[in-house]
C-alpha cells in the first residue's frame, strides 16, 4: 500500500535537512579545523633583546645571535624551533629575539627591514646575517662561523 503523499514529503524534507545540517557541520568543522591550525604556527615566542644585555655580552666577547620574527610567520616559526635547540647545543652564545611588527626601535638600531633576519655577532663585530633561512645545518653554519 502506498503512503500518503503528504507522509512522502514529510520524509523527504526531514532526510533534505538531516543532509543539510550535515553538510553545514562539516562547513563548521573544516573552518574551526582550520582556524586551530593556523593558531598553531603562530610563534609563541617573546621578546628576549635587551640592550644593556646585548651591550654588556659584546663586551664580554660573546656570540651573540639575534633573530628578528613575527606573531604569524611560519618561517619564523621553523626559525625558532631550530634556535631554540640551537641554545640548547651551543651553551656559550647568546640567543636574543623581538618581535618586529612590535619592537621597531630594535629592528631600526639593528639595521633589521625583514622579519626571518638571523644576525650573529663575535666580538662587537656583525658578522654574519641571513634572511628567511629555514635549513638546520646552514643556520648552524651561519652560528659557528
Amino acid at each position: 500500500m502506498h503512503k500518503p503523499i503528504y507522509f512522502r514529503f514529510m520524509q523527504n524534507l526531514v532526510n533534505y535537512k538531516q543532509q543539510t545540517y550535515s553538510h553545514h557541520m562539516k562547513k563548521i568543522f573544516i573552518l574551526l579545523f582550520t582556524l586551530v591550525s593556523f593558531n598553531s604556527f603562530a610563534v609563541d615566542k617573546s621578546t628576549t633583546f635587551n640592550n644593556d644585555i646585548f651591550k654588556h655580552a659584546q663586551l664580554e666577547g660573546k656570540t651573540v645571535v639575534i633573530n628578528s620574527w613575527n606573531e604569524t610567520c611560519t618561517t619564523c616559526k621553523a626559525q625558532i624551533k631550530i634556535l631554540d635547540q640551537a641554545q640548547k647545543e651551543f651553551g656559550d652564545i647568546l640567543f636574543l629575539s623581538f618581535e618586529q611588527t612590535v619592537d621597531k626601535d630594535i629592528a631600526k638600531q639593528l639595521g633589521i627591514d625583514y622579519w626571518t633576519t638571523i644576525v650573529v655577532y663575535k666580538n662587537n663585530k656583525e658578522v654574519n646575517r641571513s634572511i628567511g633561512q629555514t635549513d638546520k645545518a646552514k643556520i648552524y653554519e651561519l652560528i659557528k662561523s
